[in-house]
């Protein structure tokens, strides 16, 4: 059974790429977090015992990556972590701090090739181009089977509230969490639908908030689990019910149930849903006998839904019976009053995982970054930004390098126009209309151009391909002769033709 997952705030997702690295029933008190493009995926580690990461997709831990060998390196965990490489096209690489004084902190890169070496927590280990670090599992982001959230009272209460919008919406919310009424809250992936939802169950009226907190992703179970997990299943109701067992709604009784994604619900769960609403009664799989269920339901979606209902995906009966209230938060790049407490508030929890004592600070020009970049993903891509700056920062303060490519590039000012160009009709200029890019090289040269630095803008294009120069040479719209003389001249090493490994 794969048990890694994606990072997603209290609640499971689905499963990746991968065997599992942890044994069923061993509870899991490390994981190994991999960095790759633009997301991160988190594998549960054993207590002791060795795991193994590559490609191949019969390892441990599997890692779709061009850059990654097919058997590339083995993870010993126990008492003492180690790392040992397999001899692949590309050597393991691991970073080590090492305390130089007591206000700054050095490290050590050591490549690893056909060798075993010892590692700590939050050491960066680097497999091609996809960086690799231990950390501790902290227990507000675990989730137990099944897709459940654990109550809020096991979450974090932490809440940052700079932006005067948000401030607003919170002060709304609160004054709807004390009755009964259904609430559902719209906006973009990652913009803390379900933080504003805990927030309303802990104001909830006095009982209800002491009752539990469930929350179930719809979008994360096929149909016929999915309905198991709502509504619970008798004694031989399906192949391998072999006992009785409760759903959320009855394990929710007296507090408070979050769908998310509930847009994703098939249209017979809709229906479903729908009795339970309005008849605060829930039947088994299987059952022939209802029970009522005292629940408050709070629910989101990214999706319009009015849309969804125009054209006959959600029933709008259910609808109207889910929309009692309705919030909607705004998308992170409107709210950049937040960003600088959300940043330091991921760093702190970083440094927690990775078992750091000392918090980097933020320096001016990373703050101008993150301020100016517009997060497509939200809070959830803002928490993974700083988890991987974390990772890579060395020192006492956090520095652009130490932050994602994409996310310097898009934060860069424009390149000057030329001169030409910006002659009038008086100076005898003649103002011309830039040219079009070749075709298929429209959008990738066009995501590097604005990066500040050549020589970081050669090392990402030649990461992406993966060190085909031809391909790299496109991406930066030159020639492959000039990239091999831009490749003396920054001192860069020759990318090796890459090979198959076992």
């Amino acid at each position: 059974m794969d048990r890694s997952r994606r990072i997603q705030p209290a609640r499971a997702m689905p499963p990746s790429d991968g065997a599992a690295a942890c044994p069923s029933g061993a509870k899991a008190l490390r994981e190994l977090a991999v960095f790759a493009s633009d997301g991160v995926v988190a594998h549960p580690l054993p207590e002791s015992g060795s795991v193994s990461i590559g490609r191949a997709s019969d390892n441990d831990i599997c890692i779709n990556h061009r850059s990654v060998s097919r058997r590339h390196a083995i993870l010993h965990v126990g008492p003492q972590l180690r790392i040992e490489d397999l001899g692949g096209t590309n050597a393991t690489i691991v970073g080590t701090r090492r305390v130089a004084v007591e206000t700054a902190r050095t490290e050590e890169l050591r490549p690893v090739s056909k060798q075993s070496i010892e590692i700590a927590p939050g050491d960066c280990i680097t497999l091609g181009s996809v960086f690799l670090v231990v950390r501790r599992i902290q227990a507000a982001e675990g989730a137990p089977s099944g897709g459940r959230s654990p109550s809020a009272s096991s979450g974090s209460s932490e809440v940052v509230l700079r932006d005067p919008a948000m401030r607003a919406l919170y002060e709304q919310a609160y004054r709807a969490a004390p009755g009964r009424i259904s609430v559902l809250l719209l906006g973009e992936t990652g913009t803390g639908k379900e933080v504003l939802a805990q927030a309303i169950h802990r104001r909830s009226s006095a009982a209800r908030a002491r009752g539990p907190f469930l929350g179930l992703n719809c979008a994360a179970l096929s149909e016929s689990l999915l309905e198991s997990e709502l509504f619970g299943h008798e004694k031989g109701a399906f192949t391998g019910a072999v006992q009785a067992r409760p759903g959320l709604f009855e394990a929710a009784d007296g507090g408070t149930v979050f769908l998310d994604e509930v847009g994703e619900l098939p249209q017979a769960t809709q229906v479903k849903l729908l009795r339970v609403l309005e008849e605060h009664q829930v039947m088994r799989v299987g059952g022939r006998v209802p029970r009522s269920i005292d629940v408050r339901f709070l629910s989101a979606t990214h999706r319009d839904l009015e849309a969804e209902v125009a054209r006959g995906a959600f029933r709008q009966d259910l609808y109207f019976r889910l929309n009692g209230v309705t919030f909607t938060i705004p998308p992170l790049r409107q709210r950049i009053a937040d960003i600088a407490p959300l940043a330091e508030l991921f760093a702190a929890r970083a440094c927690a995982a990775f078992e750091r004592s000392q918090i980097p600070a933020i320096s001016g020009e990373v703050l101008a970054l993150l301020e100016r970049y517009p997060w497509p993903g939200n809070i959830r891509e803002l928490r993974n930004v700083m988890e991987r700056a974390v990772m890579l920062c060395a020192g006492d303060r956090l520095l652009p390098e130490h932050l994602p490519p994409r996310v310097t590039a898009a934060a860069a000012p424009a390149a000057p126009a030329p001169a030409a160009a910006a002659k009038g009709p008086e100076a005898g200029g003649r103002r011309e209309e830039p040219k079009a890019p070749p075709a298929g090289e429209g959008s990738l040269p066009q995501a590097l151009a604005p990066a500040p630095d050549e020589r970081q803008r050669i090392v990402e294009a030649l990461e992406k391909c993966v060190g085909n120069q031809t391909y790299a040479a496109k991406m930066l719209g030159i020639s492959r002769r000039t990239l091999v003389a831009k490749i003396a001249k920054y001192s860069l090493p020759r990318p090796r033709k890459p090979k198959e490994t076992s």
